[in-house]
């Protein structure tokens, strides 16, 4: 087995935290319990996936909240939180409340583009501004803007018995370092390393200069590092769909096979008018899996990553998979469970 260029450093996992629409506080404790069994194994961060008018969590700031008080120790990060449904200044406040209350363990992935379904629900979200929102990276920088502490006003002091700041509060020390963009282009990874920004990379990108995925996500890699002031120091997170088997049932290990082939044929070549590129569902052995990840180019040249957990599996499956992350799969990618280091 071929051997990295360095061991992996950072171990996270992504949940998209389903629930049922006759019962929704399940899946949400479901999501909690499982960020504190991560902490629990030795994860580095515990991440969410934003789901709207869906039944998946629709406020990930919101429920990290919560498992900052649950947890003590692993980061928390969403991946992403698509900015078009935002308002930059409002959720600024968010963020740093929340990084306040987790002592500074917040990673907050943004991405930009229209809200999906924008013709159907633009009434509801923007009635009186639907067609002069601007979706583009300029609303990315204004985020940037009021968590770094540049002014949001030009008012501030003493009026009567209130005080007023010029800049979003709380503040938050450090958050403005730990903003990543979630990008699948060129562009965007160019655009997040010159604003120093960290970048997020997952299981989905452009087919821009090749229709090789692992050629694509190197290249991103490659243009986010080559931009950004960290130079190679720069962090950069891959997000693939990884399903250790190890000590899996027949029963899941069946269901985990199917979940894989039936994904399988969109790997195939790009889909849809944006080209996009998926990365195929890594299911075996942690063996075999480090194998194909040591195969893999992008993978060769990062020391971060948040393997994403399939959407549809029940929650004793997500406690296997995430056992055999954390006990055997990091292991073989030369990880040491934080709990080690402490």
């Amino acid at each position: 087995m071929p051997l990295p260029s360095q061991p992996l450093r950072k171990l996270g996992f992504l949940t998209i935290g389903l629930f049922d629409e006759a019962d929704p506080r399940k899946g949400h404790e479901s999501t909690l319990e499982i960020i504190q069994l991560g902490e629990r194994l030795g994860f580095d961060s515990a991440w969410l996936r934003h789901r709207h008018l869906q039944y998946g969590i629709s406020s990930p700031v919101a429920v990290l909240a919560a498992a900052s008080q649950r947890t003590t120790r692993i980061e928390l990060g969403t991946a992403v939180i698509p900015l078009g449904w935002e308002n930059p200044l409002r959720l600024a406040e968010d963020l740093a409340t929340v990084d306040i209350l987790s002592g500074g363990r917040l990673n907050p992935g943004i991405s930009v583009g229209p809200p999906m379904h924008y013709d159907q629900v633009k009434q509801a979200l923007y009635p009186d501004t639907a067609d002069a929102e601007d979706f583009g990276y300029d609303r990315v920088a204004r985020l940037l803007d009021f968590v770094r502490g540049k002014p949001a006003t030009d008012f501030s002091g003493v009026e009567g018995f209130e005080v007023f700041s010029d800049r979003v509060q709380p503040q938050a020390p450090g958050l403005g370092r730990r903003l990543w963009y979630g990008g699948g282009s060129l562009r965007s990874a160019q655009w997040a390393g010159e604003h120093a920004m960290n970048f997020l990379t997952s299981s989905v990108v452009k087919a821009e200069e090749s229709e090789d995925f692992a050629e694509v996500q190197l290249s991103h890699v490659r243009a986010f590092r080559a931009h950004h002031p960290d130079g190679d120091r720069a962090r950069v997170s891959q997000g693939l769909v990884v399903i250790p088997t190890d000590s899996a049932s027949p029963e899941q290990r069946a269901k985990y096979e199917a979940y894989a082939e039936k994904r399988l044929p969109r790997t195939a070549t790009p889909q849809g008018p944006a080209r996009l590129m998926f990365a195929p569902d890594l299911v075996g052995t942690s063996a075999e899996i480090a194998e194909r990840l040591y195969a893999h180019a992008a993978f060769r040249e990062i020391d971060e990553v948040a393997f994403a957990l399939p959407f549809t599996f029940e929650h004793d499956d997500y406690v296997q998979i995430l056992t055999d992350i954390a006990t055997r799969l990091g292991p073989a990618l030369g990880w040491q469970a934080s709990a080690q280091h402490a």
